[in-house]
C-alpha cells in the first residue's frame, strides 16, 4: 500500500473518532458544541508532552483521553445552566481560550507548537491499522451507548429536558456524562494524531476544525452512528478529490452545513431512511 493511502487511512480514522465523539454530545444528548477542537487539542498536547518525556504509547493515549475528559467535564459543569445558542457560544469561547493559552505558553511550544514527537513503533501501515481498529472500537461503543438505558436517557434529555425530569431522569448528570465521554474520546483522537503528524501546531485545533467536526455530524445525520461514520469518510475524501474544495474547505463545509439543514435535516442517515421508506411503500 502506498504511503499516501496509509496516511489517508489514518486521517479517516482520526476524523471518524472526532465526529463520533461530538455525536455523543450533540447527536445523542442535544448539546451544541462549537469548541470541540479544543478537547482534541488538549488530548494532543497532553499526549505530546508525555511522549517527548519518553512515556510509552498507551500511557500517552490514556493521558490525553483522561485530561480532555476531565477538562470537558469541568466545562460541562460550568455550562449546565445554559442551553442552545448560549451553550454554543460558551463552548466556542472555550476553543478560543485554549488557543490563547497554547500560543502564549513557552512550555507548550507557543506558536511553534511541539515538534519531533517520537514514532509509535508500529511502522506507518501498522499504525494506520491501529488507528482504524480504535475507530471501530469507538463505533462499537457508540452503538452500545445508543442502545443502552443511558442512550434512551440521552434521547429524552435531547427531546425535552422538562419531560425528562418528570420521569425521574437526572438531566444534569446525563448531560455531564455525555460531555465527559465525548470530550474524552476527542482527547483520544488528539493522542492518536500526534503519532501520525509527529508535530502539533495551535492552528491544527482552531475554530475551523470545530466547524468541520460539526459539519460531519450534521451531514451524516445527528445521532446516527453509521451516518456520521460514513460522513467522516466522505468529507475526508472530498478535499483529496478536488483542490478547489481543499483550498476553500471552510466555505464548502459551511455551505454544506446550511444546505443539509435546509433540505435534509436528517443528513445522510435521514435521506437513506426516506428512500428506504419510499421503496417499501
Amino acid at each position: 500500500m502506498s504511503a499516501y493511502l496509509v496516511s489517508l487511512a489514518c486521517v479517516i480514522g482520526i476524523n471518524m473518532i472526532l465526529a463520533l465523539s461530538l455525536n455523543i454530545i450533540t447527536g445523542f444528548c442535544g448539546q451544541i458544541s462549537l469548541g470541540h477542537a479544543a478537547f482534541y487539542g488538549i488530548g494532543a498536547y497532553a499526549a505530546a508532552l508525555l511522549a517527548k518525556a519518553g512515556a510509552p504509547l498507551v500511557v500517552c493515549l490514556l493521558a490525553g483521553t483522561v485530561v480532555a475528559g476531565a477538562i470537558g467535564t469541568v466545562v460541562g459543569l460550568t455550562a449546565l445552566r445554559v442551553r442552545h445558542d448560549f451553550l454554543a457560544i460558551t463552548t466556542m469561547g472555550v476553543g478560543f481560550i485554549f488557543l490563547g493559552v497554547v500560543r502564549k505558553q513557552s512550555w507548550l511550544g507557543g506558536e511553534l507548537g511541539i515538534a519531533a514527537i517520537p514514532d509509535a513503533g508500529f511502522g506507518p501501515l501498522g499504525y494506520a491499522v491501529f488507528v482504524l481498529a480504535i475507530a471501530a472500537g469507538v463505533i462499537a461503543l457508540s452503538l452500545w451507548l445508543k442502545r443502552s438505558w443511558m442512550g434512551f436517557a440521552f434521547d429524552t434529555v435531547a427531546d425535552d429536558e422538562d419531560a425528562a425530569r418528570t420521569v425521574g431522569i437526572d438531566v444534569a448528570s446525563y448531560k455531564l456524562t455525555a460531555f465527559g465521554i465525548g470530550t474524552a474520546i476527542a482527547g483520544l483522537g488528539g493522542g492518536l494524531y500526534i503519532y501520525f503528524a509527529h508535530i502539533i501546531l495551535p492552528d491544527t485545533f482552531d475554530f475551523a476544525v470545530s466547524i468541520a467536526i460539526l459539519t460531519t455530524v450534521v451531514v451524516g445525520g445527528s445521532g446516527s452512528v453509521w451516518g456520521v461514520s460514513a460522513a467522516a469518510v466522505l468529507l475526508t475524501l472530498l478535499p483529496e478529490v478536488s483542490r478547489v474544495i481543499n483550498d476553500y474547505r471552510l466555505l464548502v463545509f459551511g455551505a454544506m452545513l446550511v444546505l443539509v439543514m435546509r433540505f435534509s435535516p436528517g443528513g445522510l442517515a435521514g435521506a437513506v431512511a426516506h428512500v428506504m421508506r419510499r421503496r417499501g411503500a
